[in-house]
Parts: structure tokens; C-alpha cells; sequence
């Protein structure tokens, strides 16, 4: 089920604030856009089946239009359980310092994408262009993803722009947001900019689904490695609810079925913790 206003979240089944812990009568699960919701969504419903077999209750998702529109409702509890970037983990920690992840995944290799449970910022460009560094790309046109992207906005700004020794603005002729990984990979291969940050998976992704696109595509700088996006709930869910989601993520026939990794394009789910996504708050 899909639940487009936040209000409508919290006016049903938000637990009382004055429970002990949250106990409510369904989950609701979001996810941070990256890419084409509906069909991340689709590849996501295996998962929902095993949550909701464990739990016993229905599993709702909300679709959220943007990454702060996923912390927001984490925050304010009309959301239980999420899949965020790391950048917006890290700042939704610091908003709720019980908000804990619980799992990431390791990739697939692929052209752009190397095995484990880590990706890549990476800045692309047209293989048809005649742009083939970072040097050609000053004053050229810029796509970033969201300012809560961690590989689409935090690496480039704090890291790409210390290499290159100016801000983004001052380095390329324009910046802006797309809106999602897969907006700015259409926008590079259109022609209607001239260069994007993404995320080494998001492309890998995007590439799996139209494998003779990736012959168009040329990388010119790659981050080091990040930590793969968490899956976190609310810490002040019931240790029993909590134990009954990662059983989901992890006993044998949960979510590390095949059915369930397919879909995710992903090898298998990892256990992590929040000293796993320091390397994003030391440079957030």
C-alpha cells in the first residue's frame, strides 16, 4: 500500500508517546528514491513478504518524494523501518541517536561496480564527448542527485571539490540537483548536461537493466570506497519487534533467499552497525 502524504502516516496507528516502546499495529517501510520508485518498490515486495511474515502484521510502504521526506517520517515515527543513504543516516543519527542500523548488502561485480559491501562515487560523462579528465570538465555543466546523496552531493562537495581545490559553483558553469541517480544518468546520455556524480551501484543498476548503454558511458573520477546504504529502525520499537526484523534480514529463507537477492541486484545482506558509516561522519 502507498501512502503519499506524511499526514496520513501519522494519523494511523502511530504509537503513543507515552508507551515504553513502540508497538504498533502495522510497519511502515520507505526508502530514499534513488532511482525509478515504482520499480524499486516491485524488486522490494519479496522482502515485504518475509517482514510481514515474521512480524505478523501488515508492512506498508511509503513513498517518499525526496531523502529528507524518509528521515522526516523516521523522526517523527510515521515511519518504523527504512532504507536511507549514508549521508542521510548520519544526519538522521544525529537527529535520533536510537536510530540504529541493522544491515546493508554486499554487490554484485560489474563494470562499474566492484564485489562487496561497498561502492563508489563516481563522476561520468558521455563516452562520445570529448571530455576525457577532470581537467576538461571546468566550466562544463554539473548534475548532482540530492543535497542528502552521499555519492551525488556530500563525496563531490567534500571531497571532489578539496581534490580539485574550489567549491563545485566555482569549478563547473552550473550545478544543480536532479532528483535521483537514474534522472542524472537519462540527463548525461541526453546531452542536456554534461557530467554527474552517481553511485557506483545506482549505475551498475541502471547499466544490468540496458547492458549496450554502458558502451556510452565514460568514467572520469572515482572515490574511495563507501559503505553500502543501511537499513535502520527506530530504536524505541520493542526488542522483540526489533529481534523479529533482523531474524527477517538474516535466518535462513529470510531475505537471503535467492528470490529476494535477485530482485535487489544485491549478493547478500551484512550486518553493520553505526561505527561502519564513520568514514561518512568524519566528512559530514
Amino acid at each position: 500500500m502507498q501512502l503519499p502524504l506524511l499526514a496520513a502516516l501519522s494519523a494511523h496507528g502511530a504509537p503513543a508517546l507515552a508507551a515504553a516502546c513502540e508497538r504498533p499495529n502495522r510497519l511502515r517501510f520507505s526508502i530514499i528514491p534513488r532511482g525509478d520508485v515504482r520499480k524499486e518498490i516491485a524488486d522490494l515486495q519479496p522482502l515485504l513478504d518475509q517482514l510481514r511474515a515474521a512480524l505478523g502484521i501488515p508492512v506498508e510502504i511509503y513513498a517518499a518524494p525526496s531523502y529528507g521526506a524518509v528521515v522526516e517520517a523516521l523522526l517523527s515515527g510515521a515511519v518504523q523501518l527504512a532504507r536511507l543513504g549514508p549521508a542521510s543516516y548520519v544526519s538522521a543519527r544525529r537527529a535520533d541517536p536510537m536510530l540504529t542500523p541493522f544491515a546493508n548488502y554486499a554487490n554484485k561485480a560489474s563494470r562499474f561496480q566492484p564485489a562487496g559491501a561497498f561502492y563508489h562515487s563516481l563522476l561520468i560523462v558521455r563516452a562520445g564527448s570529448a571530455i576525457m579528465d577532470v581537467g576538461a570538465l571546468r566550466g562544463k555543466r554539473l548534475a548532482l542527485v540530492d543535497p542528502e546523496s552521499t555519492s551525488g552531493a556530500l563525496i563531490p562537495r567534500h571531497v571532489f571539490a578539496k581534490q580539485v581545490g574550489r567549491p563545485l559553483e566555482a569549478y563547473f558553469s552550473q550545478v544543480g540537483y536532479s532528483g535521483s541517480h537514474t534522472q542524472s544518468i537519462n540527463r548525461v546520455l541526453a546531452g542536456q548536461i554534461d557530467a554527474a556524480f552517481v553511485g557506483s551501484q545506482n549505475l551498475a543498476t541502471e547499466m544490468a537493466s540496458n547492458p549496450a548503454r554502458e558502451r556510452q558511458i565514460r568514467v572520469v573520477w572515482r572515490s574511495g570506497p563507501i559503505p553500502t546504504d543501511p537499513f535502520v529502525f527506530r530504536g524505541q520499537l520493542c526488542d522483540d519487534l526489533q529481534e523479529k526484523i533482523r531474524g527477517a534480514f538474516f535466518n535462513r529463507g529470510g531475505p537471503q533467499s535467492a528470490d529476494v537477492l535477485d530482485k535487489l541486484n544485491v549478493a547478500r545482506f551484512v550486518p553493520v552497525s553505526d561505527r561502519d558509516y564513520r568514514i561518512v561522519q568524519e566528512i559530514y
